[in-house]
């Protein structure tokens, strides 16, 4: 089911219908971008028009975030649970093996790209890869970058860049990749390859993943953390008030 959420359109699906529906995106063989929503999303969102167009016109899009499912629960929209980025991003990698799907790996430095090859290689090593890339070139230069990854013949995409680039990026590109499935993955492709860590299994049941970003790079990630996840909280309030508002009115006109 796609409700309308924040601004954001959002499939309320769980990690096992979603799978299921990015295997029937990749047999049918045409070019989609997938994304997620956060509190950070969201924020941007409201900032940006061509970002909300995008997202927007993703035929698949998850909640990545507690914050999305507190803002759910908080305007009456049941979503089912968080489908976070690299949980799906690891779990595509496991069906690849399965399904032989050839994944593409773009984005972060070389240093962090070769080790994450290395990595897959030990763990996968029946998987076909299709080709790793680091995420470091021109603008100028995505013509070429493009043209390798569609020679790949990759069935997927996964794309370590940061929003709004990666959804940018994506958007301007995907019939030119001819690639069936397209997924940002941001700093997944750090975690895995040991450049940061993730937070405990108990802090991202607590929905306190945030919080463990953020006292690891407290400088950088204190404007997107306190400044932004107050800015989401006012924007919850306000479409919270903007729906007793109309159920008033719609009240009054009965």
């Amino acid at each position: 089911m796609r409700i309308e959420l924040l601004g954001s359109y959002l499939d309320c699906l769980t990690m096992s219908e979603t799978l299921e529906e990015i295997e029937r995106i990749i047999d049918a063989r045409k070019p989609t971008q997938h994304v997620v929503i956060n509190a950070n999303k969201i924020n941007l969102m409201y900032q940006d028009e061509k970002l909300r167009q995008i997202v927007n016109s993703a035929p698949l899009i998850n909640a990545d975030g507690s914050s999305i499912l507190l803002a759910g629960k908080i305007l009456g929209h049941k979503i089912p649970e968080r489908v976070t980025g690299i949980d799906l991003f690891e779990k595509l990698l496991d069906i690849s093996v399965v399904k032989g799907y050839r994944p593409f790996f773009l984005g972060a430095t070389q240093e962090v790209i070769e080790t994450l090859q290395t990595h897959f290689q030990e763990k996968y090593p029946n998987m076909s890869f299709a080709g790793f890339r680091n995420g470091y070139f021109q603008t100028e230069e995505s013509s070429e970058v493009v043209r390798q990854i569609r020679e790949s013949k990759a069935d997927i995409l996964f794309l370590g860049f940061s929003s709004p680039q990666k959804e940018y990026w994506a958007n301007e590109y995907l019939n030119e990749l001819d690639v069936p499935f397209v997924m940002g993955v941001g700093g997944s492709f750090d975690v895995i390859a040991g450049k940061t860590t993730r937070a405990p299994k108990w802090m991202q049941k607590l929905g306190m993943e945030w919080f463990y970003r953020f006292i690891q790079e407290p400088k950088r990630m204190f404007k997107r953390y306190f400044v932004g996840n107050l800015q989401f909280l006012g924007h919850i309030c306000k479409a919270k008030v903007q729906g007793l508002q109309k159920k008033r009115g719609n009240k009054s006109a009965n």
